[in-house]
């Protein structure tokens, strides 16, 4: 097997860890929307999910301060929307509208869901001890919600530097230990 260096500061793209996400906001003068996809899951029950937003964020600040979020959930017949969402800020444009994204009330936060994305879950800050030095909020999954025509969605994933590669085909392995 042949090897050559890899740089450092594309490791992420070897690592993604899931599907690219919007995340939404509820802001004093509107809802915002932001594009994300450093995320984890870390506890099924009850659902906790890290995720890493910058300070250079404008969802950083929105989030801090309401302590609630949606995570939704697209498929890549949105990708152009959800690029579109992490190329510019909420402080200065109303994405929802810009990109043609229909927020919706959600049951248990402020932060509207994204009626486009086949899953949206609603979800508060539980653990903010590494947001200051780490931009990590964990967030515990309150409700969810998923489009149930929806059968085998195909989600994006960012691979860095404006690559993406859309999830593929599904398969079953005996999961049971032995």
């Amino acid at each position: 097997m042949s090897r050559v260096a890899f740089p450092l500061s594309e490791v992420y793209g070897l690592l993604e860890p899931g599907p690219v996400i919007l995340l939404t906001t509820a802001g004093k003068e509107r809802p915002n929307v932001m594009a994300q996809s450093w995320h984890m899951m870390m506890e099924f029950e009850p659902p906790l999910v890290g995720c890493i937003i910058s300070d250079r964020n404008y969802s950083y600040g929105l989030l801090q301060a309401s302590g609630e979020c949606v995570i939704a959930i697209p498929t890549v017949e949105l990708a152009d929307k959800v690029v579109g969402c992490g190329n510019c800020s909420g402080a200065e444009i109303d994405k929802f509208a810009t990109f043609g994204l229909t927020p919706v009330a959600a049951a248990e936060v402020c932060a509207p869901l994204v009626a486009e994305c086949f899953a949206n879950l609603e979800c508060r800050v539980v653990d903010d001890s590494m947001v200051d030095r780490y931009g990590l909020f964990v967030l515990e999954v309150l409700r969810a919600w998923i489009d149930p025509a929806v059968k085998n969605p195909e989600t994006i994933h960012h691979r860095g530097r404006g690559r993406f590669m859309v999830s593929g085909k599904t398969i079953t392995l005996d999961s049971n230990a032995k």
